[in-house]
């Protein structure tokens, strides 16, 4: 997906900067899109490094004013444990909200990725207010710690910690933009739904829920890395100037049917 975004940006970008934390994955991606862009500038990182975090937000500095950001860097339920999956997803992007912010100007956006996994968790009931406290204060030394706390042995399934650190980035977001508005800067995050990529298809390989999810959602079709790019592209566009704070649902209404489908049959329906 953060590949999609690059080859959709990087025709209108002076200036493309590409992380990733695979050296390889890097090399071959810069060399792809190479051409593209006036100028493709390749840094290897881990967004959970907050020292490098802040060392790339320096690079960026250098290279000119922060025009459109596109922050799709994270980690799945079936790639690793509750504490890796909350750490990536949400405190790496918290980390670079900090880290780019002194950076924003007028006409700056960034797009962070969340997921529908955050909006179905309201198909459970409300979510404990104590719970959301934590995910509110990412940065707090002992936020995994006070995760597990407040969210007792569940919180230890990589599932349910996703889907809270999905949750987390959509507050996040929702709380910067309040920050970044007075100096002409927009973030808002975008929740994919179900994506045909490679860690989509992992997904699909280990937990049979996913075929059921596919089941019910309207188009009856996974969505694509490029559908979900274009999103991405007219949130970073002048188009999109006046859309700021809000969560982007991307999931060819897969949500909307798990909705109507847990609440059954209206009357008379």
């Amino acid at each position: 997906m953060g590949r999609a975004c690059a080859d959709r940006l990087a025709p209108t970008a002076d200036v493309l900067v590409v992380v990733d934390r695979d050296e390889t994955a890097l090399g071959a991606a810069a060399d792809a899109l190479a051409g593209s862009a006036a100028r493709i500038v390749p840094v290897t990182l881990d967004v959970t490094d907050a020292a490098a975090v802040a060392a790339l937000a320096d690079q960026v500095q250098g290279l000119g004013d922060l025009s459109g950001v596109a922050h799709a860097a994270g980690i799945s339920p079936t790639m690793a444990d509750w504490r890796a999956v909350l750490d990536v997803d949400l405190v790496g992007t918290a980390l670079l909200i900090d880290a780019l912010t002194p950076l924003v100007t007028p006409g700056t956006a960034m797009v962070c990725f969340a997921s529908m996994a955050a909006h179905l968790m309201g198909l459970a009931g409300p979510t404990d207010p104590a719970i959301d406290a934590v995910l509110d204060d990412p940065r707090a030394p002992d936020f995994l710690e006070r995760m597990r706390e407040a969210g007792g042995e569940g919180i230890e399934e990589p599932g349910i910690a996703y889907s809270y650190a999905k949750r987390g980035v959509q507050r996040l977001v929702r709380r910067t933009a309040i920050a970044w508005g007075p100096r002409g800067g927009r973030i808002n995050s975008m929740s994919p739904g179900l994506i045909d990529t490679p860690m989509g298809r992992q997904e699909f390989d280990h937990q049979p829920v996913m075929a059921v999810m596919l089941e019910q959602t309207p188009l009856r079709r996974e969505g694509s890395a490029d559908e979900l790019a274009a999103v991405v592209a007219f949130l970073c566009s002048p188009e999109a100037g006046y859309v700021s704070g809000t969560d982007v649902l991307v999931d060819g209404g897969c949500v909307a049917a798990m909705e109507a489908m847990v609440a059954g049959p209206t009357p008379g329906g």
